[in-house]
């Protein structure tokens, strides 16, 4: 079967740490986003210089802000398990022990309202990338989850924990398995929490995950919601999220 042809016994051929330098004094902890807005929006509002550049599918630079004392590295990192991986593997060779993902998703539960905030507990592993990294099973844990709630309730953020699904694809989200994924207690789909979880468990790092609820897919005709027109008086909103939780992790 496919899923026992995946070797984690051997080493990897390319090492990220072959080619990509370490960076002396380089921010333990790292904000990756997936969209750009945020970053322009760190851009405007914060004191930022920039430290280097990840090359896999790149480039894309990495910015240092000082937020309240603490000392954090941000980038936009690409669409999909792989990408994001590939790039995690390079931050983390830079030097960064922990990262906090943030960005949308799609529900599959409408009565989470657009722009609630999502906790992933556990990932559903309809992608590739992670097989890599930890032996095969239907669901990876999120390890950080429990940590990232307190924060949360810290902060008097209202929202929800639960199951997500992690696809590579899409465009074949189909009806039929976004059913099996509610069954299973997924409330929500994305593209990438199975993967960057399984890479964070195999290098001994810590990977944390906040979503936001954008599109519908419990409907009888997807509702777009917010994706693909996100409301611009959100955005230093959720950045400000990120560096508050990023500067507790």
């Amino acid at each position: 079967m496919i899923t026992q042809t995946f070797d984690r016994e051997t080493p990897e051929i390319i090492n990220p740490n072959t080619f990509v330098a370490a960076v002396p004094g380089f921010p333990k902890v790292a904000i990756v986003s997936f969209g750009p807005r945020f970053i322009d929006k760190l851009l405007e509002l914060y004191d930022t210089q920039e430290l280097c550049i990840l090359y896999a599918c790149g480039p894309h630079p990495v910015y240092h802000v000082q937020f309240e004392g603490t000392d954090i590295a941000v980038y936009k990192t690409s669409l999909g398990g792989p990408a994001t991986v590939g790039l995690q593997e390079e931050i983390y060779a830079k030097g960064a022990e922990k990262i906090l993902y943030f960005g949308s998703c799609g529900v599959l539960d409408k009565t989470l309202e657009e722009m609630t905030f999502i906790l992933p507990t556990a990932a559903y592993r309809d992608e590739g990338t992670s097989y890599h990294y930890a032996s095969a099973s239907e669901f990876i844990e999120v390890p950080t989850a429990p940590r990232m709630a307190e924060i949360f309730n810290e902060l008097n953020l209202p929202h929800h924990c639960g199951k997500t699904w992690t696809t590579d694809a899409i465009y074949r989200e189909t009806r039929g398995n976004m059913e099996k994924r509610k069954a299973t207690g997924c409330i929500v789909v994305e593209m990438e929490c199975a993967s960057i979880m399984a890479a964070a468990q195999f290098r001994n790092k810590q990977a944390y995950q906040f979503l936001y609820a954008a599109d519908n897919l419990d409907a009888t005709e997807w509702d777009a919601r917010t994706l693909g027109n996100f409301p611009t008086d959100k955005t230093e909103k959720i950045l400000r999220v990120a560096l508050e939780v990023a500067k507790r992790i």
